[in-house]
């Protein structure tokens, strides 16, 4: 087998052996969707954006529904399982009162959603009141506490996995703050030790417990009655954890995905400061393309995934092999052997990911050094003890002297010299914008920048050069056009949105696929307001004068008859010759077309196939 250059320096994004794409992958999420199901629930309403009144209830259901079909597009490997306490019938394996999970036939209590468990989610209500029912789980004279049961059940069901793979998170849904507020002090103080310590237990366990409340319109939820200990809330993070008043149904749908679509650990990195001091840092991709899942083939008689498997057979014998565990690279007319060792040996170009060089100021970075997006750097005490420390006076120290740390960083990568800088933490009242941390930025090599007259004009002849006054313009240009406040995070890719939605409706079998705004459509408005049209004017007439659309339409035109005068249209070959004689196959697809274009005839296919179409034209 011979050996793909490209496959050996693949870029590790790209390699499913490297260590990055492995922790990719094993990186998951097992999630309990708890559900309270009271009849308070039922009573309350809120607002829609329609001005529609919506039961809380309600709003707790569509959010589920909208983030169990952004699991399968986003994280289809993602676990969930859906649970409803303070309901009239039990379903749990525990056999407790007040608690049902919700489930479909042939699946179990947590599992990867499905297209059915979506389906009959979605008419959850209609069937609810009749299967399930509703009715408050908590009495004081029992002693029965559904929301303590609740959190058995799905600390129960959150044993699958391990918490060094995959993290495991409950989301609670509720509108009563004190759900113990109408009992004795007795009772009350019972059934508050005894929930609170089931919480605990469960995060103990590594089990995050979040809290999603909803408002009432004239009440807002208060968080500190009881839940601010059930979830670890501290005075300070309180004021900033409290909801609005009279949150919509859209704003909670936001705020349920912000908080599913945590940012997970891309990589885990060894900083190597001097010989014998290392420090453990994460990493994490803040920002990547979106791209469409990975082709998943299916039997088409039963629709479920088809396992491919490879065999060697040998040319000689016919028997069936085992993998070569040796690859060939042609070198020099002769066959040079690798084996899967030497090849592993050969990527590996450093022992330790990260190394610091040096430190450089701030004002030698450029923008234009930054090859690709880059990645955000914060420590872990996980595997080094005093990690934190080290990089908190590493990380002040850049701040307060203005430097950037140059790197090594080369494992089974490329090597490559990377920029370590410092960002410092960002605070609004709304909360933390930016966190600290350090951002990897990728440098290039010098061989890798390449000045734009090189790249962009003839050899010998001077790159033009805007003048003053065309600068000036194209600047009162760009400011009109400016966009306020901009993040590539608002516009979403219209291609990928209209290949989920269709995705979704084969799956659910939905007959209205629904409209795909594109928002990346120029504002025809907004490019119409006076002000717009007189700076695209003014910089129209500084570039082409005067007559700017006689001029920009003469410009082709002229190039064009230059280039018939200086060459012919078919070329410097004389293809009726050649084709008599055969060596039609020497030239290149490039002037093979050249001769089709000048004669108005297809360009498409291989080069087999133009070489015929133009023996047929010629008439041989």
């Amino acid at each position: 087998m011979e050996l793909d250059p490209d496959d050996v320096f693949r870029d590790e994004d790209e390699d499913p052996d490297s260590e990055f794409f492995q922790e990719k992958e094993a990186s998951k999420e097992f999630v309990v969707y708890l559900i309270d199901a009271a009849p308070k629930m039922f009573s309350s309403t809120c607002p829609s954006e329609d001005d529609k009144q919506e039961s809380h209830f309600h709003i707790a259901v569509s959010c589920i529904a909208q983030s169990l079909k952004a699991h399968i597009i986003n994280r289809s490997n993602d676990e969930i399982a859906i649970c409803f306490f303070n309901t009239r019938e039990k379903k749990n394996l525990q056999d407790l009162n007040g608690v049902y999970v919700f489930n479909v036939p042939e699946r179990e209590c947590i599992d990867r959603p499905s297209a059915r468990l979506i389906q009959e989610f979605d008419l959850i209500e209609e069937s609810f009141a009749k299967d399930i029912g509703s009715q408050n789980g908590i009495v004081s004279d029992s002693r029965e506490n559904s929301l303590y049961s609740a959190l058995w059940v799905a600390q129960a069901l959150l044993r699958k996995g391990s918490t060094k793979t995959a993290d495991k998170r409950m989301f609670l849904f509720t509108n009563e703050d004190d759900p113990f507020g109408s009992m004795r002090i007795s009772v009350k103080e019972d059934m508050t030790r005894t929930t609170l310590q089931r919480a605990k237990d469960a995060q103990d366990l590594g089990i995050s417990i979040e809290l999603l409340p909803i408002s009432q319109p004239d009440k807002q939820f208060n968080v500190s009655l009881f839940y601010k200990d059930l979830i670890g809330l501290n005075s300070d993070e309180l004021t900033e954890f409290m909801p609005s008043v009279g949150q919509k149904l859209e704003d909670m749908k936001d705020q349920l995905k912000k908080r599913v679509l945590a940012k997970r650990i891309a990589k885990r990195i060894t900083f190597v400061i001097c010989d014998g001091l290392s420090i453990e840092l994460n990493g994490y991709a803040l920002l990547r393309p979106a791209i469409p899942g990975t082709i998943t083939w299916l039997d088409s008689t039963t629709n479920l995934p088809v396992k491919v498997e490879r065999s060697y057979i040998c040319t000689d014998t016919g028997a069936i092999m085992q993998e070569p565990i040796q690859r060939i690279q042609p070198y020099i007319n002769q066959d040079i052997k690798f084996t899967t060792e030497e090849l592993s040996q050969i990527k590996r170009i450093s022992t330790g990911h990260l190394r610091l060089l040096g430190f450089k100021p701030l004002s030698c970075l450029k923008d234009y050094h930054n090859l690709k997006p880059s990645t955000f750097l914060y420590p872990s005490d996980k595997e080094v003890i005093g990690s934190t420390r080290a990089f908190i006076a590493l990380h002040r120290s850049m701040l307060q002297l203005g430097r950037f740390a140059v790197a090594f960083y080369g494992s089974t990568t490329p090597p490559r010299l990377v920029a370590l800088i410092a960002q410092d933490e960002i605070e609004s009242d709304g909360g933390q914008v930016e966190p600290p941390g350090m951002n990897m930025i990728y440098l290039p090599y010098s061989n890798d920048i390449r000045d734009v007259e090189e790249l962009h004009s003839n050899p010998g002849v001077a790159a033009p050069r805007a003048s003053e006054d065309q600068l000036k313009k194209a600047s009162a240009l760009m400011r009109r056009l400016e966009l306020k406040d901009f993040s590539v995070c608002q516009f979403a890719n219209p291609a990928l949105q209209r290949h989920y939605a269709m995705l979704q409706a084969i799956a659910l079998d939905e007959n209205d696929i629904g409209e795909t705004r594109d928002e990346t459509l120029p504002d025809e408005e907004g490019m119409k307001r006076p002000v717009v049209v007189k700076a695209i004017e003014e910089f129209k007439k500084s570039v082409y004068g005067d007559d700017s659309d006689e001029e920009s339409d003469s410009g082709p035109k002229e190039k064009s008859r230059k280039r018939k005068a200086g060459t012919s249209d078919e070329g410097s070959y004389d293809y009726i010759e050649l084709a008599k004689s055969g060596k039609l196959k020497d030239l290149t697809v490039v002037e093979l077309k050249t001769y089709l274009t000048a004669k108005n005839l297809p360009v498409s296919g291989k080069k087999e196939v133009l070489i015929s179409r133009i023996l047929t034209h010629i008439g041989i």
